[in-house]
């Protein structure tokens, strides 16, 4: 059955949330938003698209960073209010140079990071 982005279940503004995964390795990258226009546009291009709420304007994962993110597969929630992006990242998903965004763990009171920036 064909998709059609305008089936999904957007916030007041729009927007609905997209966690990034790896698709080899299962490990969860990012999260950002995309709007029905960036859900389109990376079905279109295999390039993931998102929406920058800060600059109100479309971002291609890696586009300046050369960190892309090329789509594998694109899953919807049981709710359809929430995105999974399965994806082959290239370099670091987070815009620290860390693998994941993900990289602080909170236990109890405590907490501690799990990873250093990735080296050039």
């Amino acid at each position: 059955m064909p998709f059609d982005p305008a089936t999904l279940v957007y916030d007041d503004r729009g927007l609905i949330p997209c966690i990034a995964q790896d698709s080899e390795s299962g490990e969860v990258l990012m999260m950002a938003w995309m709007n029905a226009e960036a859900v389109a546009r990376t079905l279109e291009t295999g390039r993931v698209t998102y929406w920058s709420r800060s600059q109100q304007a479309f971002w291609i994962k890696g586009e300046s960073s050369g960190h892309t993110q090329k789509l594998v597969d694109l899953r919807v929630d049981c709710d359809r209010d929430c995105l999974l992006a399965r994806v082959s990242q290239t370099g670091p998903a987070c815009h620290t140079n860390r693998r994941s965004c993900f990289y602080t763990s909170v236990t109890g009171p405590e907490e501690r990071v799990l990873m250093d920036p990735m080296t050039r």
